[in-house]
């Protein structure tokens, strides 16, 4: 079995293209409209490549041509479960909309590194995935909505708690989140949304978060596993509160061997070897 077929999906296609590098590709055409099966299996993989001993850094982008994501499949989500009485029907919500964002959040908590490359429509549920992972880029054309409530919805799987944090411009997220209208690459840059917007096209950006990635994967996993880590937690907490946890982190994290490997490599201008992280 080869490393990407470890990585068996219906909705979504893996690949390896350079070592330690994986490829996560949504791929439920013809827009990859985001059904039940589909949250489930980006959550079951982005879990799977936490454990994943030999991935160090993830992107995750789109094998369809039209775009990312258009969003949530109305004809495929639980919106309208329906129980006995308002009571027991709105515990059904809550247990579907608890399942979704736990989905989503299964990128934040990958503790991996995760690039994402975007191309064409990247609606709804695509926003709330975006604003989970730790890098992001868009290809030119790209175009972004906070689509829900157009349906009527406030966005409730990610959008409004992330991107007030990950984004540096509170009133272009209020604009958007109540408006839904359609913003391009300009304005996600200028949002923090994204890191750079990319030519080429499909292809060009998923290049772009490809080699980003590698340059990822070839430092100290021990290093960007903290890095992820600490950049999480000091962003839901008070500056004092994340130098202390800090603290307690690395009185661990600095005993790695990553550390002699990288001044080795330093002093002797060759690649650092890492040890791989332990097997979960």
């Amino acid at each position: 079995m080869t490393r990407a077929a470890a990585y068996a999906y219906s909705l979504l296609r893996a690949s390896v293209p350079s070592p330690d590098v994986l490829v996560l590709a949504l791929a439920r055409p013809p827009v990859n409209a985001f059904s039940t099966d589909l949250f489930a299996q980006l959550r079951d993989a982005f879990a799977q490549a936490s454990r994943d001993e030999d991935v160090r850094c993830v992107v995750l982008t789109s094998d369809v041509g039209k775009g990312f994501t258009a969003g949530l499949d109305l004809h495929a989500s639980d919106l309208m479960r329906q129980a006995s009485d308002p009571a027991r029907t709105a515990l059904l919500l809550r247990d579907h909309i608890d399942h979704l964002q736990r989905c989503v959040s299964a990128i934040q908590d990958c503790e991996k590194p995760v690039v994402c490359a975007v191309h064409g429509l990247c609606f709804g549920a695509g926003i709330d995935i975006m604003s989970a992972c730790d890098v992001r880029y868009c290809a030119e054309g790209s175009i972004f909505s906070i689509k829900e409530v157009d349906i009527g919805l406030a966005a409730d799987i990610g959008s409004l708690q992330r991107l007030p944090k990950v984004t540096g411009n509170a009133s272009l997220v209020a604009e958007y989140a109540l408006t839904a209208r359609n913003f391009g690459p300009p304005e996600a840059e200028r949002m923090g949304l994204v890191s750079a917007t990319v030519g080429g096209g499909k292809d060009g950006v998923r290049d772009k978060a490809l080699e980003v990635a590698r340059v990822i994967a070839s430092k100290s996993p021990i290093a960007t596993l903290s890095t992820k880590h600490l950049l999480n937690y000091s962003r839901e907490h008070t500056v004092q509160e994340g130098l202390q946890y800090t603290q307690a982190w690395n009185m661990a994290m600095i005993q790695a061997s990553d550390i002699p490997a990288a001044f080795e490599a330093f002093a002797t201008k060759k690649p650092a070897k890492f040890e791989k992280l332990a097997k979960l």
